[in-house]
């Protein structure tokens, strides 16, 4: 099984759902999976599976999960195979699913059961011959390149007043505010919130200075933990966290300083803690996707390590992780960014120039971002991985991240 999840935002840039698209095969090793066998066991929903499985609370913070359905799976036993509350599943079809009457009143039947309902893929020429199934739909995907949302709005709030549209393959950071700023569309999809920064945005402000100085001394071969103690002293939120943790730790111990603190947690666990709380904070103003995507990536890497065949690297690629997208959280060029914090070489070389063994790791994590299931599959078979340690380590860096950051009831 692969799995991934792909967010949506709204025009604040707070992720409002994920999709989740999962793969149970390997088609590489598995050829005539591309052919006419591709629709054994079709009416089993894969992606159903892991959201049932994880639950809605670890797969996406409670929010909506969109989950695609086909042509066969639509007149499945759906509810058997979800074991989540179905007002959290948003159940997407695409343009296989015809407005023929068998569809139509299986839609229907979705929709009394309490599903909510979504469409992609669906030309502006089919708009009125699908109109008994977009009254069932909650949403529907546009891709924003192919439509004139100006005439869409008006067209949908006179037709389908209730649905929300969505804009897809939103790309850049310019087409998002563009399209926020014409209106019309309620959800964005697409890799704009990730891209990287290609000129330096404003000067790093004092705090974030000290947040990198903290990393550099942890990051500085056999560091000392007085010098990182001292570092951390000057953050009041980094001092309660470091609090926190220690105390979670040792119930019975009376903590008389951050140095005492530092030390209690030792050397290792120090560094690992710095790192994540640092690059939390790091975050801070940025969208809170980013924090999600930085973290998943540091423990996802941590995960390959050994599929990889770099088990003893595993930490060095968890920072790596950690770092993919600190151009985005210093509002630098990645080169700029790396060159104010201390690094390996490997690192560097990954992030800088795509090179390098870390960079294998690195471009099988943003594949996998992706849902780009056919790469990954060519990967998977070259470089002789498992692909069920593969899923095990991204769903072990979703309950990590869960664990991390809990959720606020």
């Amino acid at each position: 099984m692969l799995a991934t999840l792909i967010p949506l935002f709204d025009e604040k840039m707070s992720v409002c759902a994920y999709s989740v698209f999962a793969r149970k095969e390997n088609h590489f090793l598995n050829p005539n999976l591309e052919g006419g066998a591709r629709f054994d066991g079709a009416g089993t929903v894969h992606e159903l599976e892991v959201v049932s499985s994880m639950g809605v609370s670890t797969l996406s913070g409670g929010k909506e999960v969109f989950v695609p359905i086909n042509q066969f799976s639509v007149f499945a036993e759906i509810s058997l195979q979800c074991t989540v509350p179905s007002n959290k599943v948003v159940l997407l079809m695409d343009n296989k699913i015809t407005p023929e009457e068998q569809y139509i009143k299986r839609v229907r039947e979705l929709k009394e059961q309490g599903y909510k309902l979504a469409i992609r893929k669906l030309p502006i020429s089919s708009f009125e011959e699908y109109k008994d199934i977009l009254k069932q739909c909650d949403y529907i995907l546009l891709n924003h390149t192919k439509i004139d949302i100006t005439k869409a709005k008006i067209y949908f709030n006179k037709v389908y007043p209730n649905i929300k549209l969505c804009a897809v393959n939103v790309d850049t950071q310019e087409d998002y505010e563009k399209l926020k700023n014409d209106g019309g569309y309620d959800l964005y999809e697409g890799s704009f919130f990730r891209v990287p920064v290609k000129e330096s945005e404003t000067d790093v402000s004092p705090l974030k200075v000290n947040y990198i100085e903290l990393l550099n001394v942890v990051n500085a071969p056999d560091f000392d933990l007085q010098d990182a103690a001292d570092v951390i002293g000057k953050d009041p939120a980094l001092v309660i966290s470091l609090l926190e943790m220690v105390n979670r730790m040792a119930l019975n111990s009376e903590i008389t300083s951050i140095r005492h603190a530092a030390a209690m947690l030792g050397q290792k666990e120090l560094k690992r803690w710095i790192n994540t709380a640092v690059t939390k904070e790091l975050c801070a103003d940025k969208p809170s996707e980013i924090t999600r995507l930085v973290m998943i990536r540091a423990k996802f890497a941590e995960g390959l390590a050994e599929c990889f065949e770099m088990a003893m690297m595993s930490q060095e690629l968890f920072i790596m992780g950690l770092f993919s997208a600190i151009d985005i959280m210093l509002g630098k060029t990645m080169e700029e960014a790396l060159s104010m914090v201390q690094v390996s070489k490997n690192i560097k070389d990954a992030l800088l120039e795509n090179k390098g063994e870390f960079s294998k790791v690195l471009n099988f994590i943003k594949r996998y971002e992706d849902a780009d299931w056919t790469e990954i599959s060519r990967i998977l078979v070259l470089e002789n991985m498992d692909m069920d340690k593969v899923y095990e380590a991204y769903l072990n860096a979703l309950k990590w991240y869960r664990d991390l950051f809990p959720q606020k009831k």
